[in-house]
């Protein structure tokens, strides 16, 4: 396993082990993050560990165009009892990622480190968020990297209502004007919403 030091490079992409662990090490500065998701690897670790970067055989992605709305969710936004915000409260949105209870919900573990790390790419323009309300409780989203060529990397996504954070991606997906929204790696969460596994090659291509 290659280990990074200070110089901002990766090695190439076949040289991930089965699994999609390219290298290990370095840091979480907003360069060498910036540099990682323009080449399609992101961190991915736990706390106490060194920090891994992925860079998977078979992305899991969606294409706005092939988003699936169940009947029970167009329910749900037609009731349309919240409100989305976009940037509005970026912090808040990472704290309640990093805090909430899993349950197997999509997301990856947040250190502080990473919490940090994200709110300086916020920061400077490169992480986006989307935030649910019910009145003036923020109740599910997601965040993730806007790479400014239409590609969205999703990082994180959270509920602390029912269906929240599918409302939160659902209106990435519609309102956003991506072509292309990275969910990393499969979950059946994302899956029923019309993700679906690409080969990394096809996936670079987009970026």
């Amino acid at each position: 396993m290659i280990w990074l030091g200070e110089e901002i490079w990766f090695p190439p992409y076949e040289l991930a082990n089965k699994d999609g662990v390219l290298a290990l090490g370095g840091d979480l500065s907003s360069e060498r993050l910036v540099y990682a998701y323009q080449n399609g690897i992101f961190p991915w670790f736990n706390e106490g560990e060194p920090i891994v970067w992925y860079s998977p055989w078979q992305r899991m992605v969606l294409f706005p165009e092939e988003l699936k709305v169940s009947k029970s969710m167009k329910q749900v936004l037609r009731k349309a009892d919240f409100t989305i915000t976009e940037n509005r409260a970026f912090e808040e949105m990472i704290f309640n990622c990093k805090t909430i209870d899993r349950n197997d919900q999509f997301g990856t573990w947040i250190t502080d480190d990473m919490q940090q790390a994200y709110i300086n790419l916020h920061k400077q323009g490169f992480a986006k968020s989307i935030e649910v309300w019910k009145e003036d409780r923020l109740v599910g989203g997601l965040y993730g990297i806007d790479l400014g060529n239409g590609v969205f990397c999703g990082e994180s996504m959270f509920s602390k209502a029912s269906n929240m954070s599918k409302v939160a991606f659902i209106h990435l997906a519609k309102k956003c004007n991506y072509k292309l929204i990275d969910c990393q790696v499969y979950n059946e969460h994302l899956a029923s919403l019309g993700a679906r596994e690409i080969d990394r090659s096809e996936f670079l291509k987009w970026l």
